[in-house]
């Protein structure tokens, strides 16, 4: 995932899509919403032989503008864009 961290600090509005690679097809989900926090936070992957035998992920923690909270795990298949200014 390459992202600019600045559109990842707090209380900036962003659009994330999120897809998922099929055989023969892509499902995608699209969110909208406020970030709150963005943070690497390993899990508790045995097999990852990565640093403490942890495999370490990007989520973004986000607020709908329903009030609900989101916490989204970001991969490279993960876009994200600054909603209500120009790219």
């Amino acid at each position: 995932m390459a992202v600019q961290l600045s559109l990842l600090s707090p209380g900036t509005r962003v659009r994330v899509t999120q897809q998922m690679p099929q055989t023969h097809a892509v499902w995608s989900t699209v969110v909208e919403g406020v970030v709150v926090r963005w943070r690497q936070s390993r899990t508790g992957s045995w097999f990852a032989h990565a640093k403490d035998d942890k495999v370490w992920l990007d989520r973004l923690e986000m607020r709908r503008d329903d009030g609900e909270l989101m916490t989204l795990n970001l991969d490279q298949y993960s876009l994200i864009e600054k909603v209500g200014e120009p790219n």
